[in-house]
């Protein structure tokens, strides 16, 4: 049972918050609650909460620096402060994000120590409420922690496996490391169906094109994260990007989309790994920044919606946990409406965590002032600070929000999540063509040239297929390779024995060089071996390659499994998880869903 925030004592780090022996004696430190007593918990608390702190609660910031006391300027020009610690301090808020960008995440030492202090920040001010902190790490091509964490090719590349163990075992990892460096809510799983191979966005983040696969995998990930094989080790999973975001040709970061799946579309195609996900206890799921006007006819984003987010979200699928909206910078949900009034109107949908406002002062005060004028209740208020502290109780995080910095530099990425994260990439590698018959190479060659996108992913594979024992050359010519490029990499394949070349959405017209590279490769009379690292669909763009390979990654878990396939150490299992149109016969399949070739 959760006690309340008022008794928290942690002795062994000198943070005591005042006596209130009125509750229960908490669980285990990190174990999470019981529901009925979270909630119980939590409205207990709101009540005692002044108004500023429970506005605070409701929103997600981000602030820069390598430890909750670093003095950065960006804190001070963005929040008047400078550093993280003061930034929970002044604005009280609820919870804290971390990308690469924000000079925040590093090594998982670093990263338990920074978590600590936000905590002693948050648990020494106002109602001395633990934090959410959290990051994006679905793995993949979102990747926020890197190494020595353990890494993992991605959503598409475990709906190639079709293993939902190793869905499930996969976000376990993730998550227990995430916990061991104090980040408490990750945002993932992409419940995105993706339906449109041109979706600039989603793509290798979603785990299917087929909507039953990709409820499946989504419904194992919230299990992962959410329950995994350590209780004090788990974190609050966010699906997103609600209703869905995956027929799209457009990016919301950029613009607003528009879908126009009708009712029959959105139960067919979007709605399964959300109804998935919340049957399986989901704590929090994400808005999109889209609009549907064939189930909406407002013209709002779904993040500023109440038919979506209310309608369809809360009372038809019944979720009543927390709704956070996606980043508030995004220029998808900041076309119509200014800064002041987002955070409002995204209330009033029915949302309870605002991600990242623009300018967190103004976001806080445009609440304020809607509270004062009565366009907001503060009964509105309590039911999402409610439903936060409810979320915080339930995963542990009231109880024990402090971790053991030792301990995380010891257990993240430890020898054995890295073994199973290994195994589950090998299940992964999906050989769509061998018609030449090339692979596996048995005899191995003498020399071979690694080349294409990715300096250091054609590192990373010229130094695994070495420790083979070929001589490896690795040629690097990036997202759009000149003229030049190719007629160096097309003289380098002449002197090899065989050239493998690594792509990366070669599908795009702003890529689409790259496909004039593996042409080239091809007439140079080398035999070449295609490796898209991202999406599949680069497979279809040079016809004239008889051996291509899709790894749907370019992480080096991803190379060294591809190494394995190359030289016969595994026969390659995958199968694509969606389908592959062919660009020069429009609506016709270059490869159709389920396809892959083995050896």
């Amino acid at each position: 049972m959760a006690a309340a925030v008022s008794a928290l004592t942690v002795t062994t780090l000198g943070v005591t918050s005042g006596a209130g022996s009125a509750d229960p004696a908490p669980p285990a430190p990190g174990t999470p609650a019981d529901e009925a007593a979270a909630r119980q918990w939590a409205e207990r608390t709101v009540q005692r909460m002044p108004l500023k702190d429970k506005v605070g609660q409701l929103f997600v910031a981000y602030t820069y620096g390598r430890t909750a006391d670093t003095p950065h300027p960006q804190n001070r020009e963005e929040f008047g402060v400078d550093t993280p610690a003061q930034v929970v301090e002044k604005y009280r808020i609820g919870g804290m994000i971390h990308f690469s960008w924000t000079d925040s995440l590093y090594d998982p030492r670093q990263i338990a120590e920074h978590s600590n202090g936000l905590q002693q920040a948050a648990t020494s001010t106002g109602s001395e409420i633990p934090l959410l902190i959290s990051t994006d790490q679905e793995q993949g091509a979102v990747t926020r922690v890197p190494e020595p964490a353990t890494q993992l090719p991605g959503s598409m590349a475990l709906g190639s496996g079709r293993s939902l163990e190793d869905g499930a075992q996969a976000a376990a990892i993730t998550g227990s490391e995430l916990r061991a460096m104090g980040i408490n809510q990750n945002f993932a799983p992409s419940g995105d169906v993706n339906v449109n191979p041109e979706n600039p966005v989603i793509g290798v983040r979603s785990f299917s094109s087929d909507p039953q696969l990709a409820a499946k995998f989504t419904g194992e990930q919230v299990k992962g994260y959410e329950q995994g094989a350590d209780q004090s080790r788990t974190v609050s999973s966010s699906v997103k990007h609600f209703p869905g975001h995956g027929d799209t040709n457009q990016d919301s970061h950029e613009s607003l989309p528009v879908i126009d799946h009708d009712r029959e579309q959105w139960e067919r195609l979007d709605a399964p790994p959300f109804r998935e996900a919340i049957a399986q206890g989901a704590d929090s799921v994400m808005s999109a920044h889209i609009v549907v006007p064939k189930l909406d006819d407002s013209g709002e984003p779904s993040t500023l919606s109440p038919t979506v987010l209310t309608g369809m979200l809360r009372e038809e699928l019944g979720f009543d946990g927390v709704i956070v909206t996606d980043s508030l910078q995004m220029e998808g949900v900041r076309t119509k409406h200014p800064d002041s009034e987002i955070p409002v109107l995204a209330l009033q949908a029915g949302a309870d965590q605002m991600l990242m406002p623009q300018n967190l002062q103004v976001a806080i005060d445009g609440v304020m002032g809607a509270l004062r004028d009565g366009r907001l209740t503060e009964e509105r208020i309590d039911r999402s600070v409610e439903r936060i502290l409810a979320m915080k109780a339930e995963r542990g995080i009231v109880n024990d929000p402090f971790v053991d910095v030792d301990e995380a530099a010891e257990f993240v990425g430890n020898p054995q999540h890295k073994a199973h994260a290994q195994e589950i990439t090998d299940r992964t590698v999906n050989a769509l063509r061998n018609d030449a018959g090339l692979l596996p190479l048995n005899d191995k060659p003498g020399r071979m040239l690694v080349t294409g996108w990715g300096e250091d992913t054609t590192a990373t594979l010229a130094d695994r297929i070495s420790a083979r024992g070929p001589e490896t050359t690795a040629l690097p010519t990036g997202d759009a390779p000149t003229p030049e490029q190719i007629e160096q990499a097309v003289a380098a394949a002449k002197e090899h024995d065989v050239a493998v070349v690594l792509t990366n959405e070669a599908w795009t017209e702003e890529k689409a060089a790259q496909n004039d590279l593996v042409r080239a490769l091809q007439e140079s009379g080398t035999p070449v071996i295609g490796v898209p690292v991202r999406d599949p669909y680069d497979a279809a763009y040079v016809p004239e390659v008889p051996t291509w390979i899709a790894t749907y990654s370019h992480k080096a878990v991803s190379m060294e499994s591809l190494t394995k396939a190359l030289f016969g150490e595994i026969s390659p299992t995958g199968k694509l998880p969606v389908p592959v149109p062919d660009p020069n016969n429009p609506g016709a399949e270059a490869y159709p869903f389920g396809h892959g070739v083995s050896w």
